[in-house]
């Protein structure tokens, strides 16, 4: 980035070399922030380019998730300033081309807060230290992160995204405290990238959305289409399926009958919970725009049994 300048990725196929930042103060004030950073991490004997690009895969998956996340607003009012005040009806073409520059002052905090020993010592605590244990949903590496980023309430949703790289950093982290880690370039290193944590390159989305824009039901966004309500009771349903799934991880000692009916039972239950909340996202995707057809697909199964199904809920929830 110079004078107020972000480059943009020349490989990808869209029309503009630069955004102007000039206006967002956020992202300029965080540029000179990394130079201190960059030298923290240097001190630690840490690589400035694996920690930059470990906290910017923390924070594209946010960025991912955002859109579901009715707090997050900070994200919104700045990617409208870098796309000139407002991103308009091309918002989602925004989200791919400002993603990098509208996140860039998260990225720097998460890894100043990374290369923090005070932080990795609450991942210590979290883990039980020398009482292992899961690490909880309202851990204290987590809150504390979610407030250093101004966000207090992300720390929760932060803690049980068990695919984020995050927890794989807090994992290899407690794995060398414990003396259980491996030498520098192995996967259980902190600052090691596994290769399913990369993020989506901007050209790679630019094609992706190229397509879906050929796509019936593609011209709006999901929370433009879905009620508030519908998207809560969605999330809910699958909510509750991870946690009675996480549950059913520890029922594996008993007597052989009382280990499968508990099981069993478990899952059963999640999967009710699952197929709910497929239901609930068959039917908004529908009632968005998207055809049944393609619903049908998406779901293996015939149109017309998709249909029936679909219809039969509706009356079911009328009474």
């Amino acid at each position: 980035m110079r004078h107020g300048r972000w480059l943009l990725d020349a490989d990808a196929d869209q029309p503009r070399e630069y955004l102007d930042v000039r206006h967002v103060p956020e992202v300029v004030g965080a540029q000179r922030r990394w130079a201190g950073v960059a030298r923290r991490a240097v001190r630690a004997g840490a690589e400035p380019e694996r920690v930059f690009a470990l906290a910017w895969v923390v924070v594209a998956r946010w960025w991912d998730q955002a859109c579901g996340w009715e707090q997050e607003t900070i994200w919104l009012r700045r990617l409208h300033q870098v796309a000139g005040g407002n991103a308009g009806g091309d918002l989602e073409w925004w989200r791919i081309v400002g993603r990098d520059a509208v996140v860039f002052p998260e990225v720097v905090t998460v890894a100043d807060a990374l290369l923090d020993p005070a932080m990795a010592e609450l991942v210590w605590r979290d883990s039980g230290a020398g009482r292992p244990r899961a690490l909880p949903a309202d851990g204290m590496f987590c809150r504390r992160l979610g407030e250093r980023l101004g966000r207090g309430w992300l720390g929760p949703l932060a803690a049980t995204d068990h695919g984020e790289p995050l927890i794989a950093w807090m994992g290899s982290v407690i794995r060398r405290r414990r003396g259980a880690g491996g030498p520098s370039g192995y996967d259980n290193h902190p600052w090691w990238l596994r290769q399913e944590h990369q993020a989506a390159t901007m050209a790679g989305q630019l094609r992706v959305l190229g397509k879906e824009k050929k796509a019936p039901g593609s011209g709006t966004m999901w929370r433009a289409a879905v009620p508030a309500e519908q998207r809560r009771l969605i999330t809910n349903a699958i909510d509750s399926a991870e946690e009675q799934l996480l549950q059913l991880r520890g029922v594996h000692s008993g007597p052989t009958a009382e280990v499968a009916r508990r099981l069993l039972c478990g899952l059963g239950h999640s999967a009710g919970l699952i197929e709910n909340a497929w239901k609930r996202t068959a039917v908004a995707a529908v009632n968005g725009g998207v055809p049944l057809e393609e619903v049908a697909r998406w779901v293996d199964m015939p149109a017309e049994v998709l249909r029936k199904m679909l219809t039969a809920d509706r009356r079911g929830d009328d009474r």
